[in-house]
């Protein structure tokens, strides 16, 4: 970001042109709250000139109170670069609602000066899309409910009927009755997996070691279904513990790995697995009900070099039964996205040929809270949607 904010400042024509090309507002900030610079973008934005936006203060454009405001002053006194989701910077002028990611930094060039830079579509619409997931969530859980109360009762005695039919059967005929006890047998199964979804209990969370979670993972993998994919770590050791299950955090990116190895099995070579983690400090996002922001330091993802998630399938990835696996059952991705929620994070995907990327953003265990009080701090799966992880589904 400093890069990119050199060029701010009277640059050379090759400078401003790459901060025109870019497609995110951008602008410069004095100490005084004047705009000093702003690219294309940023006109567009504004629907103003450049040379217009230099006249103005940045209170002046953005609504009155603005979170931006105090997210400039913040940055000024830790001198130190801040991410804030889901803010909204609509006006009468530009619009009610347009709402933005904001990014924040400090240009040590020039002290007192504070690079700003807005993103309309990114993570704020992620969580939006993971808020309806949650209500979709809550459709499969009374639809599981149901299912296991009226299918398998009758289910069982189809079953056992068929049982009883076999045994006087002839050898042509019991090829029937074994379809009929295999096919029960698939859909009860079905319902079980449907009903962990019906499993409102809060979380029993503790500290827990992510990267010790990530290792048992990969162990898991290259002894069963990832044996000829290569792992790459790319580790933060001074990490702290992340507020979690550790069963349930080793049920997601189990599931996560299984996913991208998938993704990978008609690849003959280059096939890789990457698994990172990492504290972003400047991550928070809003919850429902809440006028404080929840900080999500914590960032795990898991890459893969695969073919990448179809394009139409993109937005509604973690819904239930959503899958292009020919026998999976759409419900791997909406399970890993539960358990994430639960825990008061959020799950994200970005994917392209070759680089497909699932990110996890979770809270840090505080040491000075009870885990008892932290368990019960958020409701679940409000924060955000999380994935579903049980069936590997992309």
């Amino acid at each position: 970001m400093s890069h990119t904010a050199e060029q701010l400042a009277p640059a050379s024509s090759d400078g401003e042109a790459v901060l025109n090309a870019l497609p995110n507002p951008v602008m410069l900030i004095a100490p005084d709250g004047k705009i000093v610079d702003a690219n294309m973008a940023a006109e567009s934005f504004f629907e103003t000139s450049a040379q217009h936006l230099k006249r103005q203060l940045l209170k002046e454009l953005v609504p009155f109170g603005s979170p931006l405001l105090a997210l400039i002053d913040q940055v000024r006194q830790s001198n130190t670069a801040v991410n804030e989701y889901k803010v909204d910077l609509g006006t009468p002028r530009i619009g009610i609602d347009r709402q933005v990611d904001l990014h924040v930094a400090p240009l040590p060039e020039r002290p007192g000066h504070i690079v700003v830079m807005l993103q309309e579509r990114s993570i704020a619409d992620k969580m939006d899309r993971q808020l309806t997931h949650r209500s979709a969530a809550r459709s499969v859980i009374a639809l599981a409910a149901m299912l296991a109360h009226e299918i398998k009762n009758p289910l069982s005695g189809i079953r056992g009927a068929a049982q009883l039919l076999e045994q006087s059967a002839s050898p042509e005929d019991r090829t029937l009755t074994r379809l009929i006890c295999d096919e029960a047998d698939r859909i009860v199964t079905l319902v079980d997996r449907m009903e962990v979804f019906g499993d409102e209990r809060p979380v029993a969370r503790g500290p827990v070691n992510i990267h010790s979670v990530l290792d048992h993972v990969k162990r898991l993998a290259h002894s069963g279904f990832a044996r000829n994919i290569k792992f790459v770590e790319d580790y933060d050791p001074s990490l702290p513990p992340v507020l979690a299950n550790q069963d349930q955090l080793i049920q997601v990116f189990l599931n996560l790995v299984k996913n991208a190895a998938e993704a990978l099995n008609d690849m003959d070579t280059d096939a890789e697995i990457q698994l990172t983690t990492a504290f972003r400090p400047g991550v928070r996002l809003s919850v429902p009900g809440k006028k404080t922001r929840v900080s999500l330091p914590l960032e795990f993802c898991v890459r893969d070099n695969g073919p990448g998630v179809p394009e139409d399938l993109m937005p509604n990835l973690f819904d239930p039964f959503v899958t292009t696996k020919p026998t999976g059952s759409g419900l791997g991705l909406a399970l890993v996205a539960k358990i994430v929620g639960d825990h008061g994070g959020i799950i994200e995907c970005e994917s392209q040929p070759r680089k497909t990327v699932f990110r996890v953003l979770l809270p840090m265990f505080n040491t000075t809270r009870q885990s008892t009080h932290a368990d019960h701090d958020d409701e679940p799966g409000t924060a955000s949607r999380s994935l579903n992880a049980q069936d590997k589904d992309r």
